[in-house]
């Protein structure tokens, strides 16, 4: 089976995967609740927010100074593009690996007593 269009090798890792995920849900998140609620350490998540960035998928936005600074991060247009595409592919994959479904076993007639 060849790979479907709209497949991203960026973003299919799981993580990086999850981080767009939870982003494509919201404008902008701030990096604690991106860390938290993927149970991620602050190096793991800045890993995968500066490969993100790189690939003109996210934008990273510092906001404040001293110990109230925060990162704020957002998909950009190409990032939301991007899990868009790659969601679809992955729903293709996924629909192209079933065959004839199997009845339910509801659909399947129930064995008499002289078959069994």
């Amino acid at each position: 089976m060849s790979t479907p269009a709209g497949f991203d090798e960026l973003i299919h890792p799981a993580t990086r995967l999850s981080v767009v995920a939870l982003l494509a849900a919201t404008e902008w998140a701030d990096f604690a609740f991106v860390r938290d609620s993927l149970s991620l350490s602050d190096s793991a998540l800045s890993k995968q927010l500066h490969t993100l960035e790189e690939a003109g998928y996210l934008e990273l936005r510092k906001e404040g100074g001293g110990r109230k600074r925060r990162t704020r991060v957002r998909l950009t247009d190409r990032g939301r593009a991007a899990f868009e595409g790659h969601v679809a592919a992955l729903r293709a994959i996924v629909d192209g690996a079933g065959g004839p479904a199997a009845p339910a076993p509801a659909d399947r007639p129930l064995p008499t007593k002289a078959a069994r």
